[in-house]
């Protein structure tokens, strides 16, 4: 299977951070990308993108869709080879009702998206962005793996609406995907399973929460001491490259678990300090696991999220990412040290 990049490509949630990245990647190789978008009239959104288009040899087309409009997709869709879906919900905290605000978004887009594809005859390759959190619910689960590493073979089977909401949407959509992909044969499906993604965004807006957490930490929120809580990390550019070349390398299909290194929340504040040192208020210590009990919940931690995280090694195995889309991981410092670059560029915080 040959993929044609001369034929547009639609990318759902175009404005995001993850798919603003895809999308001028795939702009300056010249491609046609038809981005997706909730509201067309609010150019503010994707004002940064057509700007993009416009210094790139590519072109953009905003399209409006939305994923809960079953058909919506559908006329998008035609005429493409790839299909890149990234749009999703990500909130962590703050959820008054799971099921409104993250799991039906996730669970029916991705439905929308696919059946959208099922539609297109000219469809043959299907990216669609998942998470680590699609194979893991919790750190704790780490001990039910046969040798200590999380691999693509796993799933997360401890995440529910009530605890992990964030994660249980994410694996729902994912197993909906496979579900769909299986029962026709003339697409085939890519997943990628970042980690928590980091690295300079194209917009200079707060709303997602890879940003807000580097906000929380320049801006002092952390400065008292933050929980022992380890995990995955990997550069938004990495992301974007790993969907391109799922979507042009024949035999890239399945999943691929993506981490460019392993740290922790004061992994990253050590980040921050090496590469500006004195500059901000940032966590000089972790704090323990009965602190993380009583301040857990400024952090949007459940005490079932602490009992099971805090204090809980993780280790991924990201060699399928290497071996099968060809990645270079970006330097954790790199990403950290541009990624605040970005912000205090944008006037996001005071530098």
């Amino acid at each position: 299977m040959t993929i044609d990049t001369s034929k547009p490509i639609l990318v759902t949630g175009a404005s995001g951070y993850i798919a603003s990245w895809i999308i001028k990647k795939l702009l300056e190789k010249g491609c046609t990308v038809r981005g997706t978008v909730r509201d067309k009239s609010n150019k503010d959104r994707y004002q940064h993108l057509v700007d993009i288009a416009g210094q790139a040899s590519g072109t953009f087309e905003p399209i409006q869709a939305d994923l809960m409009n079953a058909g919506d997709f559908d006329e998008a869709a035609q005429g493409c080879e790839v299909i890149m879906h990234t749009a999703s919900p990500f909130i962590r905290s703050g959820i008054k009702d799971a099921e409104k605000q993250l799991i039906a978004p996730a669970l029916q887009g991705t439905r929308n998206v696919l059946e959208a594809a099922n539609k297109a005859e000219s469809v043959k390759k299907v990216v669609l962005t998942s998470s680590v959190v699609a194979i893991y619910g919790d750190a704790a689960d780490l001990k039910q793996t046969k040798n200590g590493v999380f691999t693509e073979e796993y799933w997360n089977e401890t995440s529910s609406p009530g605890h992990q909401p964030y994660a249980y949407s994410k694996t729902v959509a994912e197993k909906e995907a496979w579900k769909i992909a299986e029962a026709q044969d003339r697409w085939k499906l890519a997943v990628i399973n970042p980690s928590f993604v980091l690295g300079p965004s194209l917009t200079n807006r707060r709303d997602s929460t890879s940003i807000a957490t580097m906000l929380d930490f320049l801006n002092g929120t952390f400065k008292q001491g933050v929980p022992k809580v380890d995990f995955g990390v990997v550069d938004v550019r990495n992301i974007a490259d790993a969907h391109i070349e799922a979507a042009f390398r024949a035999q890239a299909e399945g999943r691929h678990i993506m981490v460019g290194a392993h740290s922790s929340l004061k992994g990253i504040a050590q980040k921050i300090e090496e590469a500006f040192p004195k500059k901000y208020k940032l966590p000089k210590s972790t704090i323990n696991k009965l602190m993380s009990y009583l301040v857990g919940p400024m952090f949007g931690l459940s005490w079932k999220y602490v009992s099971r995280n805090v204090g809980k090694p993780l280790k991924f195995d990201n060699s399928k990412s290497l071996n099968n889309l060809g990645i270079e991981y970006i330097p954790f410092k790199q990403t950290v040290q541009e990624h605040v670059a970005q912000l205090e560029n944008d006037g996001l915080v005071k530098s």
